[in-house]
C-alpha cells in the first residue's frame, strides 16, 4: 500500500513540476478529440435527419383525368390497389380532387388571393406512395411514368440520396479524423513524457542503480500519461455536450431540420472517449518510456558480477 501511494505522489509531483508542459499535452488530447467527437455529432445530426426524410411519401404520381385519356375514379382506385401490391411499396393511399384542393387550401392559406383563382376541377387526383426502402424509387418511378394513366411522377428520392452519400461521407470523415487525430495525441503525450523523464534524468538514473525495476519506474509516468489523457477526453466531452444542448435551442427556428441530439448519444460515446484519451494517454507514456530506457540500458549496461577464487 505504501509502495501504491508512493508511486501515485510521484505522478502527482510530476505533474505539478511540468505544469506548462502537461498543460499542452491536455490542450492537445483536448483540441483532438473535441474535432473528432464534435464530428460524430454532425455526422449524427445527418443521419437523424436523413431517416426522417425517409419515412412518409417518397412519391407522388399524379393521374390524368378521363378527358385526357385518364382513367375514372374506379379506375384509379384499381391503379392504387395494384401499387399497394408491388413489393417495394410499404403503403399507399389516394388523393381526389377534393382532398387536393384541400391541401392546396392549406399551403396557400395566408395567400387567399391564389386560392380563389384555381378551380378545384382542375387539381389532379393523386395515389401518394411510401417505399420499404428508399433505394428502390427508381424502380417504382419509372414503372409509374410507363403508365399512360399518370401524368406527372413527382419524388424526393434524388434529395434523400444526396443525405445518404452525405451522411457516408461524414462517417468516413468521422472515421479518419478520429485516427489521425487520435494518433496525434498519443505522439504528443509521448512526447510530453519523454520530457518530463529528461528533466529527472538523473533521478531515473540513481533509481536504477539502486536497483529499481523498470515497471517501478513506469508506474509515475503511466499515471501521468493517464491523467493527462483523462483530463483532455473529459474537457472535449464536456464543450461537445455543452454545444449539442445550445443546438436543442435554435432547432425551433429551422424548420424540416432537427438539430437535436439524444442524451443517450453522448453520454455512450463520450464514456467511449473518455476511454480512449485514458488509453492515448498510457500509449503515449509507454512509447516515451520505452525509448528511454532501452537507450538508458543501453548506455548504462548492468555492473558484472565478479568471482573472487580464494
Amino acid at each position: 500500500m505504501n509502495r501504491v501511494g508512493f508511486l501515485v505522489r510521484e505522478a502527482v509531483v510530476n505533474l505539478r513540476r511540468n505544469a506548462l508542459v502537461v498543460t499542452g499535452a491536455v490542450l492537445a488530447v483536448f483540441i483532438s478529440l473535441s474535432l473528432a467527437f464534435g464530428a460524430l455529432v454532425l455526422n449524427q445530426i445527418v443521419r437523424v435527419n436523413t431517416l426522417a426524410w425517409q419515412e412518409g411519401v417518397h412519391i407522388i404520381a399524379f393521374l390524368k383525368d378521363p378527358p385526357e385519356g385518364g382513367l375514372d375514379v374506379d379506375g384509379q382506385l384499381a391503379l392504387l390497389a395494384e401499387v399497394q401490391g408491388w413489393s417495394e411499396v410499404k403503403n399507399a393511399f389516394y388523393v381526389d380532387k377534393a382532398a387536393a384542393f384541400e391541401e392546396f387550401k392549406e399551403i396557400f392559406a395566408n395567400e387567399p388571393e391564389v386560392v380563389d383563382l384555381v378551380n378545384p376541377a382542375e387539381l389532379p387526383a393523386s395515389i401518394r406512395i411510401e417505399l420499404a426502402d428508399i433505394d428502390t424509387y427508381r424502380d417504382v418511378r419509372f414503372r409509374l411514368v410507363a403508365n399512360p394513366a399518370v401524368r406527372r411522377v413527382s419524388s424526393l428520392g434524388d434529395q434523400i440520396e444526396q443525405l445518404s452519400s452525405l451522411s457516408r461521407i461524414l462517417n468516413f470523415l468521422g472515421l479518419g479524423m478520429a485516427v489521425v487525430l487520435g494518433f496525434s495525441a498519443v505522439v504528443l503525450i509521448a512526447n510530453t513524457i519523454r520530457m518530463a523523464i529528461y528533466a529527472r534524468r538523473d533521478e531515473v538514473a540513481i533509481m536504477k542503480l539502486v536497483g529499481a525495476g523498470n515497471w517501478f519506474i513506469r508506474v509515475p509516468f503511466l499515471l501521468e500519461g493517464l491523467i493527462e489523457g483523462v483530463l483532455g477526453a473529459g474537457l472535449a466531452v464536456l464543450v461537445v455536450w455543452v454545444a449539442s444542448r445550445n443546438l436543442e435551442s435554435v432547432d425551433q427556428s429551422i424548420p424540416l431540420i432537427s438539430l437535436s441530439v439524444p442524451v443517450e448519444f453522448v453520454v455512450r460515446w463520450g464514456v467511449v472517449f473518455i476511454l480512449f484519451g485514458a488509453l492515448a494517454g498510457v500509449l503515449g507514456s509507454l512509447l516515451g518510456l520505452s525509448r528511454y530506457l532501452r537507450e538508458a540500458d543501453s548506455t548504462n549496461p548492468p555492473p558484472v558480477k565478479r568471482t573472487v577464487e580464494v
